[in-house]
């Protein structure tokens, strides 16, 4: 008797094994849907709301019920908040902009302007002077940051220089993995004399430790207006370990959504994005403006920054919706 073929049996993929690749779509919710459950506008992580049109709400201004609330045991009151409201409320101009998104199908997000800040991170001389290494890709950034920055300004963002500067003391502190890194056979590293102007690597006040080319002079001119901050770092995150300078900025101005550029993608902007997310920062990489040498390195940030970490958008997405919103009555 000839043996019969086994019968194969279709079955759906489990909601939750679903191929790599297909995570960089997502359908439109069908409904408005909430993310996060705290009604505390100021407090932990708060909370989104998606909308059938595309529109992911971060303001944390306009809350509306879960399926689960009642389940979890809050009052009716609360349960039924916003049930009635299916479509976004209106775009405050005043204090809100959207801005489109990355991604199929088209997305937009609303942020509230005051609590929003764009973060540049290590755009530096040390990594960008063509004295001192080839990267081209990080000197492409430049004109992009140098177009988008008095942009939000306008709209009453703040733009956070967060950057290596080391003390003599934190050389001391710094871990063996983080030392050998930045050496050479052994030889260099932190603190070391880079010769000519640049100064010892990486230590405040050096020149190797000042932004690259024009940046320098735009940062001047925002700390003047009081617009721009330079915020210290000394590891590859900015938010490492408990209550560092640039966290706790955010936390005492109640900035909740962070705008990610500067080099290298992969390693401090990476660094930095990642710790924000574990704390509940709302997360959007400006992929124009950021760049790495490392090989595959922008890809794959760029990649789980659009489907896994929050978002990515470009300096022309955000400078059109900052000439829309400033020409807004």
């Amino acid at each position: 008797m000839p043996a019969t073929a086994p019968t194969t049996i279709s079955e759906p993929i489990p909601l939750h094994d679903t191929p790599i690749l297909g995570m960089t779509s997502r359908s439109y919710v069908q409904t408005p849907t909430r993310y996060g459950g705290t009604l505390d506008s100021e407090g932990a992580a708060g909370f989104w709301v998606e909308y059938p049109d595309g529109l992911v709400d971060l303001t944390r201004s306009h809350w509306i019920e879960s399926n689960d609330d009642l389940k979890n045991g809050a009052s009716p009151a609360i349960a039924s908040a916003g049930k009635e409201q299916t479509r976004a409320p209106p775009l405050d101009t005043g204090t809100q902009v959207e801005i489109e998104v990355g991604g199929e199908p088209k997305r937009r997000i609303r942020v509230s302007k005051d609590k929003s800040a764009l973060i540049v991170i290590d755009m530096q001389n040390f990594f960008l002077h063509p004295d001192l290494r080839k990267h081209l890709k990080g000197v492409d950034c430049v004109q992009p940051l140098m177009d988008v920055v008095p942009k939000m300004r306008a709209m009453d963002m703040k733009i956070l220089w967060v950057n290596w500067g080391l003390t003599d003391f934190e050389l001391k502190t710094i871990p063996p993995a983080l030392v050998r890194g930045f050496q050479k056979n052994g030889r260099g590293g932190f603190g070391s004399d880079l010769g000519g102007k640049f100064g010892r690597l990486l230590m405040r006040g050096e020149y190797n430790s000042a932004l690259y080319g024009p940046l320098q002079a735009e940062y001047e001119a925002g700390k003047a207006n009081g617009t721009d901050v330079w915020i210290h770092k000394n590891r590859m995150s900015g938010l490492w370990g408990y209550q560092t300078a640039l966290d706790l900025y955010l936390k005492e101005n109640g900035i909740k959504t962070l705008f990610f550029s500067g080099v290298n993608t992969d390693q401090c902007v990476l660094g930095t994005l990642a710790d924000a997310y574990f704390r509940g920062y709302d997360c959007i990489l400006v992929e124009d403006a950021t760049a790495t040498t490392s090989p595959c390195g922008y890809e794959n940030v760029t990649y789980n920054a659009g489907s896994s970490y929050g978002f990515i958008t470009d300096t022309s997405k955000i400078i059109a919706a900052a000439n829309y919103a400033n020409a807004a009555p």
